[in-house]
């Protein structure tokens, strides 16, 4: 009896063994250092619910200078090379812009349609074309787009969609393996597999960007695809790849959940991004710290890691937290930020309205204060009409001070200017804005009716009159639709 329980017991020891790796691995557990990685099950979870987008945009009129022919300008005008128009003169010329189309993917994020992608996978888009996986083919309208973040949201009619199971970003390890499935180079339904090779990555081709490095082969078509974990779950959506000749060369970047969450819940529910402003201007610690040895100059801040800062806006929360040119914020809501990108992506969640809490470094002293973010209009209003955005700059209504000045007594100031509207018709900052299509403009709210109006108008064109800090009066015509 002795001999069978030595011998029963290590069977059955070795029994309980097996049931546990079983239950382990059913779990969903993380393989075992140095087993390899089988990627099927999260390849089969994401595929369903990644979709082709066909983007298209149609042939248009447009109006372009060109140089003029001194003979038929001649011919057709006795008095053309008198006049400017010829003799190597330039002459306006309507032409017919061929049709476009494009290719990209998206993401379904809910059973009943609404899907996430790159802006630049839909801008400029008359018409969109999502197909899902099973080759169903949907019509789809933009609910909203975000160029800051290069996210945009759509929607297609449907019931029961394979939406995925979004995950939280910031839960990635460095090292994870994940997978990119999109349709690049018009392979539909392409997975590749790689690990997460950074976190919080910028490459300065977003004003706010914390991308996700991976070398899962990214390439075009990939944009606006899911980038997700080994359990199929949603991490990333891919925006970009690094590479010098445009293809697949080592590196692709997605932008993290952390971020799309909150860019989609302010567009369906306002139109528009509600986007906190911390109020400074800077960048990483190590790249000034090296800017200044390569003048010559050493410098000591107490830390080789966090932002420093360059300039401190006026009317910003890091002005209401105490924060002075030359400090250096360390941590945000308690963590620890060593680069912009990390900041960038705990504000990106947050409203105009909610509280931070910034821990900086005045004078290698370490402070903590807590303040009340606000909008880049130095208030905590929500942002109500997204038509505005289509200006690509930010306004404030004028100051007392200003109208003493300039002897005016309305206005909005144009305080920046980023890639829009107002920047291609040549409006810089400090504009003041006065009237809009003959219509008096007073406060932000007047700016931004004449805008819709105008933009749903037959002469979509906004012709704005306005003053420069020097007193100088201008004249500006802006088309709101892209040529």
């Amino acid at each position: 009896m002795k001999k069978i329980v030595n011998y029963l017991l290590p069977a059955i020891c070795m029994v309980a063994i097996i049931f546990s790796v079983a239950a382990f691995n059913k779990a969903g557990a993380a393989t075992p250092a140095g087993q390899p990685v089988d990627l099927t099950y999260a390849a089969e979870k994401a595929l369903p619910s990644v979709v082709h987008i066909k983007y298209v945009q149609n042939s248009k009129i447009k109006t372009v200078e060109v140089q003029s022919d001194p003979f038929s300008d001649f011919f057709s005008d006795p008095f053309g090379g008198f006049f400017g128009r010829g003799n190597g003169g330039t002459q306006k010329r309507q032409v017919q812009t061929p049709k476009k189309t494009a290719t990209g993917s998206g993401v379904i994020i809910s059973t009943d349609g609404y899907i996430v992608t790159n802006n630049h996978v839909v801008e400029g888009a008359d018409e969109l074309t999502v197909t899902l996986n099973d080759n169903q083919e949907h019509s789809a309208r933009i609910i909203g787009t975000d160029k800051t973040t290069d996210l945009a949201l759509i929607k297609i009619d449907g019931k029961n969609l394979p939406a995925i199971t979004i995950a939280n970003s910031e839960d990635l390890k460095i090292g994870e393996w994940v997978l990119a499935v999109g349709n690049p180079l018009g392979l539909n339904n392409t997975v590749t597999a790689g690990i997460v090779s950074a976190k919080a990555r910028s490459l300065g081709a977003n004003n706010v960007e914390s991308f996700i490095q991976t070398d899962a082969a990214i390439n075009a078509g990939n944009s606006g695809g899911a980038l997700v974990n080994t359990r199929g779950e949603l991490v990333g959506i891919n925006a970009m790849l690094y590479s010098p000749t445009g293809s697949y060369s080592g590196y692709g970047f997605a932008i993290p959940t952390t971020i799309m969450n909150k860019i989609v819940e302010d567009l369906k529910k306002f139109g528009v991004v509600q986007r906190a402003w911390i109020g400074i201007k800077g960048g990483d610690v190590k790249n000034y710290v090296d800017a200044q040895k390569e003048q010559g100059k050493e410098v000591d801040l107490g830390t080789m890691e966090g932002i420093y800062v360059d300039e401190v806006m006026d009317d910003g929360a890091a002005a209401d937290a105490g924060i002075k040119n030359g400090d250096v914020i360390i941590s945000a809501d308690g963590q620890k930020v060593t680069k912009m990108a990390e900041l960038q992506e705990i504000i990106s969640k947050k409203r105009p309205g909610d509280k931070l809490t910034i821990t900086y470094l005045h004078n290698k002293k370490k402070i903590t204060e807590t303040v009340t973010l606000k909008n880049e209009q130095g208030n905590t209003n929500v942002v109500k009409n997204a038509d505005l955005d289509v200006l690509g700059a930010n306004f404030r209504e004028i100051t007392d001070a200003q109208k003493k000045q300039l002897s005016i007594s309305y206005g909005v100031e144009v305080i920046k200017v980023n890639n829009g509207k107002l920047k291609e018709s040549g409006i810089a900052r400090g504009f003041i804005i006065q009237k809009v299509n003959d219509e008096t403009i007073k406060t932000i709210d007047d700016m931004q009716k004449v805008v819709k109006d105008a933009s749903t108008s037959k002469d979509p064109v906004l012709y704005i009159q306005g003053i420069y800090p020097t007193g100088k009066k201008a004249y500006f015509a802006v088309p709101l639709q892209s040529e």
